[in-house]
């Protein structure tokens, strides 16, 4: 059965599977057009609940760490505030419409391959969606905050104020949100190569001190340079490489090549 299902993926030509993409762009191209109307209309929520909070000193996380911060935004130019309007819906209707995105993935892939594969893919698939959420959460809640408390308060002189405008807020708010979201994808990057055979857990396990050099400077890179914040961003990032070694398949054990018939047979038995 999986055979001839696999038969007839194959019979379907170039046009065929070009037909395939473009209908499956065009789906998603709608789906995030409909999201984009609808949060549109949710300008409050967007904002005042979600996007702006962590400039205000009651953010949850500034509680839990008895952080003192409140940052002051303006805008200094005229079509600003509409623009970062058309962004911030923009984003979250990527965001909410990701499972979506990596459906019509899966969809368009899942004719090529059988049954069992379609499984694991299926389950590969809806593990990456909710890696991205984790990713987007801890970008959120952890990094943000974090980088807003240390750059509101950072002074090369306390002759010059902070004047932080909408707009270089919202550019960080996106790219800590979107980049960690992305970052948190390295396990199923890990799985796929793992299913193909081009890295293994024995590989992983061995090369973990290589691993946590990589983790500090990435760290020291997404965050603001002082050891608190470069702590607080390392632990997921360990906490992924303790995945990634975990959903990575074990080196399958060597074995000898079976000898020709006849080479190494002892003489007597030749002789016979």
């Amino acid at each position: 059965m999986a055979e001839e299902k696999l038969d007839e993926s194959q019979e379907m030509s170039f046009w065929d599977h070009l037909e395939a993409l473009r209908q499956g762009l065009f789906r998603v191209v709608a789906a995030l057009l409909a999201a984009f109307v609808v949060l549109f209309f949710f300008k409050g929520f967007l904002f005042d609940t979600l996007i702006l909070a962590p400039t205000r000193p009651d953010f949850f996380f500034y509680r839990w760490f008895q952080m003192d911060t409140g940052l002051q935004l303006v805008n200094i130019e005229l079509s600003t505030q509409f623009m970062v309007h058309m962004r911030v819906t923009a984003m979250c209707a990527l965001i909410v419409c990701c499972p979506y995105i990596v459906f019509e993935i899966w969809r368009f892939l899942a004719p090529a391959l059988y049954e069992h594969e379609k499984k694991a893919t299926g389950r590969a698939f809806l593990f990456a969606s909710f890696l991205f959420y984790l990713g987007v959460a801890v970008g959120y809640c952890v990094m943000l905050p974090l980088i807003v408390n240390f750059f509101e308060g950072y002074k090369v002189s306390e002759d010059v104020v902070n004047t932080i405008s909408l707009n270089s807020y919202i550019s960080t708010v996106n790219s800590t949100v979107l980049l960690f979201g992305i970052v948190f994808e390295i396990p199923t990057l890990v799985a796929v190569l793992s299913q193909i055979g081009l890295l293994t857990r024995e590989t992983l396990v061995g090369g973990w001190k290589y691993a946590v050099l990589i983790i500090a400077v990435l760290a020291a890179i997404v965050t603001p340079a002082d050891p608190f914040s470069m702590l607080i961003a390392a632990i997921p990032l360990f906490l992924l490489y303790g995945i990634s070694i975990m959903v990575c398949k074990k080196a399958e054990p060597e074995t000898d090549e079976d000898e020709p018939e006849g080479e190494g047979a002892p003489a007597g038995e030749a002789g016979a």
